[in-house]
């Protein structure tokens, strides 16, 4: 890349890979703010200003002829707005790097040696082999999942079940959600009086990665680089204890941040599904990592000595009114095909809004549940790019300040009774130890769909966005039965359907559900 025109964020970025720093000691080596060095990463084309790029001139010309040939390298044949290569995603992606220097350091490895082995490991990734692996995992369906582990984790004591349901006309369904009786039908208001989950002063806790699991780690890397898997490395609340029951979610959380956890516990359900489709018996032989992290229903039940992330997800029930042609008032039901650029579930059926209990600016308040609901509805439903925090760094002091939401969130906030959630439900997912806090989200103000229903839309990580009506019995009854879906989301499906049932009057025909453990 030529400098004639000065120096852009994607240059800077490449001079900072060819000098090995992180963006704290590249700011310290510029003398200026990490903000800014952060900024060049999320907008490549930012161009400094001119004392800045005098700066970087200077570093430059100073650096050595190895850096420079590195620089020449990262910078040649690159045009500007051009997706970096893997290989250059290696080297200036902040995120990679987070994810490199804690596999290091947990590792017990020299700085650096990690990335050498994440780059090793790259140049040998054979993308026919990853897209051949893709096509075995589309033929483990959900209730092959749910019975592997069911066999696997079949020591359990007699408080907890793996939750399942029969509907219709007798049907049954089982998935990996690991409960108890007084963790379900728990419709808990999620508002602050009930919602009670707090932030603890726990530190983060670690497990030390022998040198199997730190290799599965690397390997993980490399493939998502080779596919261009978004990875980004923000916190996450852990899990550290629970206290649920009717009307009344409490407990507490800690922060962790997604490179730990996708690094490791994420791992697990890869592990488990490529054993599913190659019909290799299960075992902790032929699932290594699932020894190491989550061996027994103790260690799942035990989330204060272990990783236990997870997220919020619920059933999103939207008022309509009657239609000439469509038929009675009903409520709408939205359910969405994961994306394959989502770093875990992709192509998997969920209820949406899905994320991650993650706090945005205020750690102590977004602990509660519904603060997550409330920011993935705008994220998932309503297009609110600013508040992704896998899309950009998080720079408002209040990201859902009521002036800074859109115009259909707006309208929803504007009368308590037009929006309502619950929690529906509680457990711990046996696939990678993950708690899921069912939930149910009902608009019920028909003047919502006329006004915004055109506006929803979901963001990157669905492909696809589905409709149901709340009065198609048959066509709900098929949609339980689909076994493209995820374990969690299917939990929150079945509770949000047996809860809205409760609750929804004559816009509702939805299958007699109950549910039974395991």
């Amino acid at each position: 890349m030529s400098l004639v025109d000065g120096w852009t964020g994607r240059s800077a970025c490449a001079l900072q890979a060819a000098l090995r720093m992180s963006n704290e000691l590249f700011a310290q080596r510029l003398g200026i703010a990490v903000r800014t060095v952060a900024s060049w990463h999320q907008k490549p084309s930012l161009r400094p200003k001119s004392e800045i790029q005098q700066i970087l001139d200077t570093t430059l010309e100073q650096a050595s002829a190895a850096v420079k040939e590195r620089f020449a390298a990262l910078t040649t044949d690159s045009p500007s707005g051009e997706q970096p290569r893997a290989d250059e995603r290696l080297d200036i992606d902040p995120n990679i790097t987070a994810a490199l220097d804690w596999l290091d350091h947990h590792a017990d490895r020299q700085p650096g040696a990690s990335r050498r082995d994440v780059a090793s490991r790259l140049a040998q990734v054979d993308q026919q082999d990853i897209d051949e692996r893709g096509i075995r995992r589309t033929h483990v369906n959900q209730r092959r999942v749910a019975q592997a582990l069911d066999e696997y984790y079949r020591d359990r004591d007699s408080g907890h079940g793996l939750y399942g349901a029969s509907y219709g006309d007798g049907r049954k369904v089982t998935t990996s959600v690991l409960t108890r009786p007084d963790w379900l039908d728990l419709d808990c208001p999620l508002i602050a009086t009930h919602d009670r989950l707090v932030l603890g002063t726990t530190t983060d806790h670690a497990t030390p990665l022998d040198s199997e699991a730190a290799g599965h780690a690397a390997q993980r890397l490399a493939e998502s680089l080779a596919c261009n898997v978004r990875l980004t490395d923000m916190p996450l609340y852990r899990l550290v204890n629970i206290d649920v029951s009717h009307g009344r979610l409490a407990g507490s959380v800690a922060v962790t941040h997604f490179v730990r956890y996708a690094l490791t516990m994420d791992l697990l359900e890869g592990e488990l599904i490529d054993a599913l489709a190659t019909d290799v018996p299960l075992s902790p032989e032929s699932l290594p990592l699932r020894a190491h992290y989550l061996p027994d229903v103790t260690s799942v039940v035990n989330v204060s000595n272990r990783l236990c992330a997870g997220g919020t997800l619920a059933l999103c029930a939207i008022a309509r009114p009657a239609d000439p042609y469509r038929g009675p008032a009903d409520y709408v039901l939205l359910v969405q095909e994961r994306s394959g650029h989502v770093v875990n579930a992709a192509r998997r059926l969920a209820v949406i809004p899905k994320g991650f209990h993650q706090p945005l600016t205020d750690y102590r308040s977004d602990a509660q549940i519904g603060a997550t609901l409330r920011r993935e509805m705008e994220e998932e439903f309503f297009g609110r790019e600013d508040i992704d925090n896998t899309i950009g760094d998080q720079r408002r002091a209040d990201p859902m300040h009521p002036s800074r939401l859109s115009e259909p969130m707006k309208w929803l906030m504007g009368a308590p009774e037009r929006l309502a959630m619950e929690c529906t439900g509680f457990g711990l997912n046996l696939v990678s130890g993950n708690f899921e806090f069912a939930s149910l989200i009902v608009i019920n103000d028909d003047e919502f769909w006329t006004r915004f229903g055109g506006d929803i839309e979901a963001n990157w990580e669905a492909s696809t966005l589905r409709q149901y009506s709340s009065l198609d019995s048959e066509l709900l009854s098929e949609l339980i039965e689909d076994d493209a879906w995820s374990n969690e989301g299917l939990f929150a499906l079945l509770q949000g359907l047996r809860r809205l049932r409760q609750i929804g009057g004559d816009r509702v025909n939805v299958p007699t559900i109950e549910w039974e453990m395991r």
